[in-house]
């Protein structure tokens, strides 16, 4: 029997996972995952940890658990410093591990088209650390506004940048929480007059929805007492104040907590690589998913820039991620195999948003739906491709229990006051 090859799938995202779960069957192949992470993150749901529907457990699962009974997958709970194209390794810290293949699918993080400055004042909504870290600023906010209630109206005063699903969704899930859930629960602040804001760049929510959806969207946010705001682009934040440009002129806002979810961009180890970049810093591919100098290195999901078949560049966005990193991983073997490539060809399944309980859009192949539908639509999808049956069954039953009793069952304040290590006495 000829020697295994080894391939390295770096990123447990939906890429790495979808190429690790289609080259775990050969036997052929031994498989190194790596991710500085032990989880794959289901992030659509994210924005239900930030405001405090589900706990991390709930939409996370180790990667150790899917590998479990393959033998020819290693995990590995590192993060990746460099990587040596001429020698086909990658580099760990002070160590490097050879590969035949190379599958990177990093994804992306936060990104601010250029003004990193913003990046300190501001939370984006990228991993676990993000979600859990505006869970604990929005819960405080409010024990802080029962306490000094002559300063709610500072206290309770949120902004979400951006638009798009993730904005939509933080924007929905904010005034659900402060208006409904948690309206009764204090005595000396009345939460439902909490301020949400949400500003978007373009003329229209979710722009690459159907029109019709975008407005819906708008309407629905409103009568849930967002203040949506629209051709609106942010020139500078400082502090807990954003400097705005309108079509009306420039004007400045002030926020207690402020949520970019406006752009995204590659991580920084593509920059590294001496590869072809497009504006978001993601590397260029050819039409099967590799690059044409290096065809044993594969790049998918949020760091790839590939062109579809009519010049567009696909967006990143999990259904990509997922497909490309399948393809990938049916190249690899169709190379062991001695047949040719295949070009990529994205199946474009819909978009679909979450606005709030029992609302939602949707659309599939032509079909829109909206309302009671759309949110039934967007339950079993996000249900149907959450990994493991044990998160599936747990969110079920959380939102069930949600649904009926308007609870938020994930709202525990972790570190919220300093403690000196060395008696454990509070420090103000």
């Amino acid at each position: 029997m000829s020697e295994k090859k080894t391939v390295i799938v770096a990123g447990a995202g939906f890429g790495g996972l979808e190429a690790v779960k289609k080259l775990m069957k050969d036997k052929r192949l031994e498989i190194i995952w790596i991710d500085r992470n032990n989880h794959h993150l289901f992030q659509p749901l994210l924005y239900q940890i930030a405001s405090a529907v589900l706990s991390p457990a709930d939409i996370a699962i180790p990667a150790r658990s899917i590998t479990r009974n393959r033998s020819n997958v290693t995990v590995i709970m590192d993060e990746i410093t460099g990587i040596d194209k001429k020698n086909r390794e990658v580099i760990l810290g002070d160590r490097k591990l050879r590969y035949d293949y190379l599958i990177l699918a990093l994804g992306a993080r936060t990104g601010y088209f250029g003004n990193d400055k913003w990046r300190q004042h501001t939370s984006g909504l990228k991993s676990l650390t993000d979600a859990l870290q505006i869970r604990r600023r929005l819960l405080l906010s409010f024990e802080e506004a029962e306490n000094d209630p002559a300063d709610a109206d500072r206290l309770l005063n949120y902004v979400i940048v951006g638009g798009g699903p993730t904005g939509v969704e933080m924007a929905g899930s904010f005034a659900e929480l402060s208006h409904r859930i948690i309206r009764n629960d204090f005595r000396n602040v009345d939460t439902s007059k909490a301020k949400i804001t949400l500003i978007e760049a373009g003329s229209d929510l979710l722009p690459t929805f159907d029109r019709t959806l975008s407005v819906y969207t708008k309407l629905a946010l409103e009568k849930r007492g967002v203040n949506v705001m629209l051709n609106t682009r942010v020139k500078d934040i400082t502090g807990h104040t954003l400097l705005l440009k309108t079509l009306e002129g420039d004007k400045s806002i002030t926020a207690n907590i402020i949520i970019w979810a406006a752009g995204v961009e590659a991580v920084p180890i593509t920059t590294q690589l001496d590869e072809k970049l497009d504006r978001q810093k993601r590397i260029l591919v050819n039409d099967n998913c590799s690059l044409d100098d290096h065809p044993e290195i594969f790049v998918v999901g949020d760091i790839a820039a590939f062109r579809d078949e009519s010049g567009k560049f696909l967006p990143g966005v999990g259904p990509v991620a997922m497909q490309q990193g399948r393809h990938s991983a049916r190249q690899i073997r169709r190379d062991l195999s001695g047949k040719p490539r295949e070009r990529f060809r994205y199946f474009d399944k819909g978009n679909m948003a979450t606005i709030g309980r029992k609302d939602a859009v949707a659309e599939f192949m032509g079909y829109k739906m909206k309302g009671f539908l759309g949110w039934l639509a967007w339950l079993v999808v996000h249900l149907f491709y959450q990994v493991g049956f044990k998160n599936k069954l747990n969110i079920l039953l959380t939102w069930i229990w949600s649904y009926f009793t308007f609870g938020a069952g994930a709202r525990v304040i972790t570190d919220p006051i300093p403690y000196k290590e060395s008696d454990g006495t509070s420090q103000k």
